[in-house]
């Protein structure tokens, strides 16, 4: 059969693969890289394993493996000093038979009486009697039969002491056992490799192709001295195989807080902050939620144990909510009615939602105009499933303006999805205790509207209390329901499982 061979091919290999095209029909088409060692083919076999795996992927070559397993004797003091059951069936005999434990443990090399009465238990060559207070160890007939002969992983312990030993020698039971004992053996697995030329590969090496030293790069030394005029050069293949690059890149959830952040903060926004753990006054009270509100629950909720409670210090803030809640207070509002109670707004929680870093910045700047956003941890108690997690991110975001209304408000939210790419929202009613007017937003996703926060007007018993007059926009919006938009994941869970492959995959723009 004649095999027509592609000139590209033959003038694309590099010089290792002629010389390995070379060796391999030298030595009737096979040989492993062990013996092109030995027989000075190569200097390494890892270069002549490249060389084959590049003729390999040019269908030039297989390459075949065969793996073998051996176990080797880790600890050489296993056969030098012996187990420590043939240590204490040694002892023991000598006291005919049988030995009070506590004595037979003392006489033993340090650390090893427990772990001896552990195996002699274990393998049956002695009983624990009782005498009285004390305890016997009572050598059985099999215990007896061993001070005369060597038990099989005895045996296979001193052939590991001078060859490994193929894993079809030895019992597996007592390799199991032997494997039990920490650090005292171990495997050791044998590959043998065979290059083999394909009939392409004869072809190539028989088509007079010529061993000269290639030039693969060019330095400066080399155009000074004219070495490479006459020289031969490496070509390039740019149909070769080639292993994928992935660019180094930051987690896609840090690129789009930068992203965010930055957006907000073009539009003349300042980042503000607060703590993970808040007293409910600051999370619940102060946004004018009723204290006989669901979102209280511990269904809700994650309260503190330690702390249990954080007091509230601001005695004239605390009258102001109280009065609120109560009867309104100067607010015109009828509050909730009943009694409030400051032991319930001054229990410890984790944040559940980023509200009270609105609200904490509007106590220290109360005056307007002002613009502000947060990306911030919050924790509620929901059950884990594709779109839901106990722990998550929201971008916040406030804008405190005598001129601000409802449709300066959905113009903003419309701006932000706009700027991230997002221009297909919905937007309809919504209820919140502490706003009025109040919507919520949602994009088309995955088949089914998602909810990605809500939003509204802060009502007067939220923002009275720190003589703030004029409206004040509030809006809260999922980060992590963001990000699932933005690279079209279907669980939430996916942002946070550390697979570096989906974190290669996941572009970068």
């Amino acid at each position: 059969m004649v095999i027509q061979m592609d000139k590209a091919l033959l003038d694309g290999l590099s010089h290792n693969e002629k010389r390995l095209l070379l060796a391999l029909d030298e030595r009737g088409g096979s040989a492993s890289p062990a013996d092109l060692v030995a027989e000075g083919a190569f200097s390494v076999e890892v270069e002549a394993m490249s060389a084959a795996s590049w003729l390999e992927s040019k269908g030039l070559a297989t390459i075949t493996e065969r793996s073998e397993k051996f176990y080797v004797l880790a600890d050489p003091k296993a056969v030098l000093e012996g187990l420590p059951e043939r240590i204490a069936i040694t002892l023991i005999g000598k006291k005919g038979g049988q030995m009070p434990m506590q004595d037979m443990e003392a006489e033993m090399p340090q650390g090893m009486g427990k772990v001896a009465v552990g195996w002699l238990k274990r393998k049956g060559l002695a009983d624990i009697v009782a005498d009285g207070k004390d305890k016997l160890m009572v050598l059985t007939q099999k215990g007896r039969d061993a001070l005369e002969s060597r038990m099989e992983d005895e045996g296979l312990l001193s052939r590991m002491a001078e060859e490994p030993v193929h894993e079809k020698d030895a019992d597996p039971k007592v390799v199991k056992d032997l494997k039990g004992r920490q650090g005292m053996i171990s495997e050791k697995v044998v590959t043998e490799r065979t290059v083999a030329l394909t009939p392409e590969g004869v072809e190539a090496a028989r088509s007079g192709i010529e061993l000269r030293p290639q030039i693969t790069d060019i330095t400066d030394r080399m155009i000074q001295s004219g070495e490479w005029k006459g020289a031969e050069f490496r070509m390039y293949d740019i149909q070769t195989f080639a292993p994928t690059a992935y660019p180094a890149k930051k987690h896609m959830l840090s690129r789009l807080g930068a992203q965010v952040r930055r957006l907000f903060t073009d539009m003349g926004f300042t980042e503000m902050k607060s703590e993970y753990v808040q007293p409910a006054f600051w999370n619940l009270d102060v946004l004018y939620t009723p204290q006989d509100h669901p979102a209280r629950d511990l269904q809700d909720t994650f309260y503190l144990e330690h702390p249990a409670s954080i007091h509230i210090d601001d005695e004239d803030l605390v009258a102001k909510v109280r009065a609120i809640h109560e009867d309104g207070g100067d607010t015109g509002s009828t509050g909730w009615g009943g009694e409030w109670s400051r032991e319930k707004a001054e229990m410890a929680l984790l944040r559940t939602h980023s509200t009270v870093s609105s609200i904490k910045y509007i106590a220290e700047h109360p005056d307007a105009p002002r613009k502000a956003f947060s990306i911030s941890r919050i924790f509620r108690n929901e059950s884990i499933d594709a779109t839901h997690l106990p722990e998550f991110t929201q971008i916040e975001g406030i804008v405190i303006d005598e001129n601000g209304d409802f449709d300066m408000l959905i113009s903003m939210i419309r701006e932000f999805y706009a700027r991230m790419g997002f221009d297909q929202i919905r937007i309809r009613p919504a209820y919140f205790p502490y706003t009025e007017p109040s919507l919520e937003l949602e994009v088309f996703f995955n088949g089914k509207w998602m909810e990605l926060g809500g939003a509204g007007i802060f009502r007067p018993e939220v923002v009275a209390p720190f003589g703030v007059d004029v409206p004040v926009l509030a809006w809260g919006f999922g980060f992590e329901r963001l990000a699932m938009l933005k690279w079209d994941i279907r669980d939430i869970r996916d942002l946070y499982i550390s697979d570096i492959d989906h974190l290669r995959a996941n572009p970068t723009v």
